[in-house]
């Protein structure tokens, strides 16, 4: 049988993500789920630029608004829980249309995740009070005994990845292949069509992105962080407020950083963020690629998912 479409739609930060899909769940029956590891967090609003009550009440998100910020959310469960909504959608009879930048949740999605082991750090002292005694080499020799496909993958000196090669070896008494290989057989049950928008001119994003964190400033943002840091028990190590733009706020308030030069920062640190989801984009297989600044890029996009329902 022929597996049921979805659309992923991603890129980095102020690319035009959201512009986009809007106009694609206006244009065809789609319901949008967020991939955005910010926007799961409930009362965080402005910061992660999450949709008003106007704009959420024309076209749902689902996968936002999920945990409150002193909570965490890993890959695990983002992908658990846009199959569960993914397969929702579908038997309503809709499309889902995924949307956004974080791009760890996208590989988990995508390509699964194995279900590896916790590091168990009296094993891992153990292993390297070996290879002090040994030599990495002899331990590389070991793992080829017992593991002989990963260990012709790494290099008799590679100590990061052998001692975690044998770390779960002996954890749990199977290599890593079998894992990986359990991964690859929890593929995607969906036909899915991968657009990534990535900007021609960097410095027509980097306007962009100064545009909007200068808004989110204007729009209360720090005001914002001081009502989260008042109704939650937070703490700068939470993945809540090390969000961009949170944890530049966050250390101004806790005078790290002087208040002349929070929009600057914030500034900074978003363009870094969106540099390094572009990195990402560049080691996915599999996109089709299009660039939002082209004056058809919205009819591309109508395009390429009027011949992927079809």
């Amino acid at each position: 049988m022929a597996l049921p479409p979805a659309i992923l739609l991603i890129g980095p930060t102020a690319s035009g993500k959201t512009a986009l899909a809007f106009e694609l769940a206006t244009r065809f029956p789609c319901d949008i789920v967020s991939i955005d590891s910010a926007q799961v967090f409930r009362d965080m609003n402005i910061g992660t630029a999450k949709p008003d009550a106007a704009t959420l009440a024309r076209f749902p998100h689902r996968l936002i608004d999920l945990i409150t910020p002193e909570e965490r959310y890993s890959a695990a469960q983002f992908r658990s829980d846009a199959l569960r909504e993914m397969e929702s959608i579908t038997a309503a009879g809709r499309i889902p249309l995924l949307v956004g930048g974080t791009m760890l949740y996208v590989k988990a999605l995508r390509e699964g995740l194995a279900e590896l082991p916790q590091a168990d750090p009296a094993l891992r002292a153990q292993i390297d009070a070996e290879a002090s005694e040994k030599g990495w080499p002899a331990l590389h020799a070991e793992l080829a005994r017992h593991d002989p496909d990963t260990a012709a993958r790494l290099k008799p000196t590679d100590a990061q990845r052998i001692q975690r090669a044998l770390e779960v070896l002996r954890l749990t008494g199977r290599t890593l292949g079998s894992f990986f290989a359990e991964q690859a057989a929890n593929a995607l049950p969906f036909s899915l069509l991968n657009i990534a928008l990535v900007p021609s001119d960097r410095s027509v994003l980097h306007r962009r992105i100064g545009e909007r964190f200068a808004a989110m400033l204007a729009d209360g943002l720090v005001n914002e962080v001081n009502s989260l840091r008042e109704k939650y028990r937070l703490d700068a190590g939470l993945p809540s407020m090390r969000c961009v733009g949170y944890r530049q706020v966050w250390e101004m308030l806790e005078c790290e950083l002087p208040a002349e030069e929070l929009r600057e920062r914030g500034i900074y640190a978003t363009r870094q963020f969106a540099k390094r989801q572009l990195t990402w984009l560049r080691s996915m297989d599999g996109l089709t690629v299009v660039d939002p600044l082209a004056a058809n890029a919205s009819a591309k996009v109508m395009a390429l998912v009027e011949r992927h329902l079809a």
